[in-house]
């Protein structure tokens, strides 16, 4: 991921040559499949309701440990990529927005929609995602990177922050 570099630094005649050794850091993407079978609905590289992340993500409900996602959007809001910040635990994950917010840098995200699930089936916002969000949402306004949503999947539906008026 990262590469060496060297320069010379020194004077025309040759004088004292020292070499400069700096680390280049570059992105570096994979391709992982989220849903095979996707919906005949889903617009393609766009999500224009919560109902479309909770359909495409919703295999999350499988899952026995808190899973973190972001999904990072250009300006037209168009899926860039995608990141699994933090796997957690049964019932919590550790998410920093240093994690989210390096991914948005590197590949110049606009936007993001954040989606975790819940193993325990009950997707209700818990005070920690609350809190979370929140401070999410104040970085990514500092940074100029808009927070869209953050879709909670449970095993009887999700809930959207924005249709609830949490965001």
């Amino acid at each position: 991921m990262s590469k060496v570099k060297s320069f010379y630094l020194g004077d025309q005649a040759g004088d004292l040559a020292r070499t400069v050794r700096l680390r280049v850091i570059r992105p570096v993407f994979g391709r992982e499949a989220v849903r095979e079978d996707l919906p005949a609905y889903f617009p393609g590289d766009r999500f224009t309701s919560p109902r479309q992340v909770y359909e495409l993500f919703r295999d999350l409900t499988e899952e026995p440990r808190e899973q973190f996602l972001a999904l990072y959007l250009d300006a037209k809001n168009r899926i860039i990529c995608f990141d699994r910040v933090s796997i957690g635990s049964l019932n919590q994950t550790i998410v920093h927005p240093r994690e989210v917010f390096q991914t948005a840098m590197l590949s110049s995200a606009a936007a993001l929609l954040l989606i975790h699930n819940h193993p325990s089936g009950d997707p209700e916002p818990s005070p920690e995602d609350i809190g979370i969000t929140k401070r999410l949402k104040e970085c990514g306004d500092l940074l100029g990177i808009n927070i869209l949503d953050h879709v909670v999947i449970g095993e009887d539906g999700y809930v959207s922050f924005v249709e609830h008026g949490l965001l």
